[in-house]
């Protein structure tokens, strides 16, 4: 109850209809007496007032900023028009309908905003802080820029910061698309989101939670209507040449006919001249656009909110033709189609050691580790005997004692740490033992488990062409694209060379391109393509600046997701503005000829052809909301040949 005297337009409605519901009381009651004469009209005229001072008051304002012919200036003349003419009750009726199609055209704004915000759960509410060489554990909304931000093992970054002292490993898997763990250390940004894998890292706060990564996309989302869509474009273009049209008809319905008929009588006649401005008024009412400027932009509002509860945020109307119309689909590789779970792909051990004897060698450092690598490295041999001693390096490796020698597995880094010299151009997991130089061991990412279904999909959406653009070596690239079907590969590519194939590509086929990414590297070429992607980015500033459209999770399902949810939403958005014309032109024509006037009250039908039409148009715009695409396949499911 309290919250309801907390919303005026719903109480404005409330009070309005009450009102109007007295004023028919009061009409029966004095049928029969000359108090009718003056109560009647007094109180529809309050119930007007209550129902529509507002909407009066915003006509006069845009009157004087010029914007003379919107909905508010036409509600206006045709409710005050009908009181003018006597038609008192329907008055207020006029206005009331106009305010329930404004409350549910809100409530449903409101609703597809929630559904944004729910995505921000991803943001940490709490932080661990350094004050006063205490370590304080505060809401993440407090955390003031220079504050030192304490990143334990497990804990997610709280908000966008540098890092001051330490090293480790960072997961960036949920903003980035990156499948390998990053090092971080001394001078690292690091964005909101991102989780310590080990060490602890020191670092200070370069942004507040409402200007870091999560927060900046929320605000991304809020303003997406922005950029508008082709529909949209459409619609404001035609309200503009729409209003003054309609209201210069109403004009000439009103004045015209009675016009001839009164010369052709010889003389005036009030009732001819009242009849034919009552059908102007109607025309009036009738034709209001707002069914057009509030369904077809909420259609679009609301598919981005779906959309975002779903982990896609389209950066605006315009996201949804340019993914629509996309012919040929490109790839980056890594972090896009491959995920971070690795497996040995290369062993090569120095002179003089046997294979299964390396691999038991490493095995036994990597026992204890719980690093993604470590995995891999542990399937070469998983019963060997842990080691002893173990010490892990953040950022760098390990150091074990395996059979009483020490063993070092890890990056270049750590091998000059222990004096052990590495042959020029080797590349991978490197191992030593007592400081001298044994083997490598090569890695490989593996494709994401619903990159194979994913792509089909989007076969069936009508991509004709899938491409892969990839900086990596020539023979993992094609043996990913094999794996996942993808048509054309080019490897070993620069970002400059892979904007330039991009480029070519667009050229020779004409069709729309669109580009999924990790949203960093790759920040040109989301840019150039028709429609950019980018997996996982929700961090990145590179990405929310680039990409059309933002995967916060790095599912390959949500891309034909995404595609399919702008095609449900561009639908719904030319069904409101074919129902929305035909039935207005219909009942407009209907208004000017007198049909309308033939029924009782024939302003109220009039009103409620608008005003339904409005819902109509507005309960069918929910659909992109309330009943959003979902994915057609698990991620090892072939979707269905009608998907």
């Amino acid at each position: 109850m309290k919250k309801l005297w907390k919303d005026k337009d719903l109480l404005r409605i409330i009070g309005g209809g009450l009102l109007l519901i007295a004023g028919f009381i009061v009409k029966i009651a004095t049928k029969d007496h000359a108090s009718a004469k003056y109560a009647v009209p007094i109180v529809f005229a309050v119930a007007l007032l209550v129902s529509g001072l507002e909407v009066f008051w915003e006509a006069i304002r845009g009157i004087f900023k010029g914007q003379l012919l919107d909905e508010t200036f036409l509600m206006s003349i045709a409710s005050v028009g009908a009181f003018i003419i006597g038609e008192y009750a329907e008055a207020p009726a006029v206005m009331l309908f106009y305010l329930v199609g404004e409350y549910f055209e809100h409530r449903a704004v409101r609703r597809s905003r929630a559904s944004i915000k729910t995505l921000m759960e991803i943001n940490p509410d709490r932080a661990l802080v350094s004050r006063d060489g205490e370590e304080v554990e505060i809401d993440a909304t407090d955390v003031k820029i220079g504050d030192t931000v304490v990143l334990r093992p497990g804990s997610r970054v709280p908000v966008d910061c540098t890092v001051v002292s330490g090293n480790a490993d960072i997961n960036t898997a949920a903003l980035t698309g990156e499948s390998l763990p990053v090092a971080a250390y001394a001078g690292t940004a690091l964005q909101s989101g991102v989780i310590v894998m080990d060490g602890v890292l020191y670092a200070k706060a370069d942004r507040t939670s409402e200007t870091s990564a999560a927060a900046r996309v929320l605000n991304l989302v809020q303003e997406a209507s922005d950029r508008k869509s082709r529909q949209e474009n459409f619609i404001t273009g035609f309200a503009r040449v729409y209003t003054p049209i309609v209201v210069g008809l109403a004009v000439l319905v009103a004045f015209l006919p009675p016009l001839f008929i009164c010369l052709s009588r010889g003389g005036f006649d009030g009732a001819v001249l009242r009849e034919w401005v009552y059908r102007a008024l109607m025309f009036l009412a009738v034709s209001c656009p707002c069914a057009l400027v509030i369904s077809v932009p909420l259609a679009f509002f609301g598919g981005i909110g779906g959309a975002a509860g779903q982990g896609i945020l389209f950066k605006g109307g315009c996201s949804f033709d340019s993914l629509a119309a996309a012919k040929i689909a490109v790839f980056d590789k890594t972090g896009t189609l491959t995920k971070g779970a690795f497996s040995v792909t290369e062993v090569r051990p120095a002179d003089g050691l046997g294979k299964d004897e390396f691999l038991r060698l490493v095995s036994s450092a990597e026992a204890h580790s719980t690093h993604p690598i470590a995995l891999a490295l542990r399937a070469g041999a998983p019963d060997a005997p842990a080691a002893e001693n173990v010490r892990e390096v953040p950022g760098k490796g390990l150091l074990a004692v395996v059979g009483g020698r020490e063993v070092a597995v890890g990056n270049l880094a750590l091998m000059a740490d222990i004096g052990a010299d590495v042959p020029a151009g080797t590349e991978g997991i490197y191992v030593a033992r007592d400081g001298k130089y044994i083997g490598a061991v090569s890695i490989a990412d593996t494709i994401r488990p619903g990159t194979v279904p994913a792509l089909s999909e989007l076969r069936h959406l009508g991509i004709r062409e899938t491409v892969m653009l990839t900086g990596d070596a020539e023979a993992p690239a094609k043996k990913i694209a094999a794996a996942a079907g993808i048509d054309t590969v080019k490897a070993k590519l620069l970002p400059e060379e892979k904007y330039a194939a991009l480029e070519d590509l667009m050229s020779r086929t004409h069709e729309k391109v669109m580009y999924v990414g990790d949203g960093i590297n790759d920040a040109p070429v989301l840019a150039r393509a028709d429609v950019g992607i980018a997996m996982g980015g929700i961090g990145s500033d590179a990405a929310i600046e680039a990409a059309d459209v933002i995967l916060t999770t790095d599912a390959p399902e949500k891309i034909p997701l995404a595609r399919r949810i702008a095609k449900k939403t561009l639908r719904i958005a030319e069904e409101n503005i074919v129902f929305a014309l035909f039935v207005k032109i219909a009942v407009m024509v209907l208004a000017a000829t007198g049909v309308l006037s033939l029924f009782a009250g024939g302003m109220w039908v009039a009103v409620f052809a608008d005003v339904g039409v409005a819902l109509l148009a507005i309960l069918n715009s929910l659909r992109t909301v309330l009943y959003p695409p979902k994915p057609c396949c698990k991620a090892n499911e072939a979707p269905a040949a009608n998907a």
